[in-house]
């Protein structure tokens, strides 16, 4: 059974994402919720954020995309989606998944 996606912020649409970029994003969240492990070059894990947390990482031949997620027993957690502008992720987003996660962990 497929593993319910919980949007806690972002979304995945086009605009502003690309068809093709939608497209894989969608393709590459169901294989997650399918319960497969996904590893480079599409995921990567993101230990800064929390455990279980990890980004994927989507592009076409114009703009990148990442999606922050987090692999829970129940349910796939989407934390953020961002374009990609710089090598490092932004240390706002980093705070804000956290904060994120935390409020979601007190409910």
């Amino acid at each position: 059974m497929a593993k319910p996606l919980i949007f806690l912020a972002g979304e995945v649409r086009t605009p502003p994402m690309s068809r093709v970029v939608r497209r894989k994003t969608g393709y590459l969240l169901r294989r997650l919720q399918q319960g497969e492990d996904l590893e480079m070059p599409d995921s990567r894990p993101m230990p800064d954020i929390g455990r279980r947390c990890h980004e994927l990482r989507i592009s076409d031949d114009r703009e990148t995309w990442r999606v922050i997620y987090r692999l829970d027993e129940d349910a796939l957690l989407i934390i953020e989606t961002f374009k990609k502008k710089t090598q490092k992720t932004p240390t706002e987003v980093l705070r804000l998944c956290r904060k994120r996660l935390s409020t979601y962990d007190r409910l």
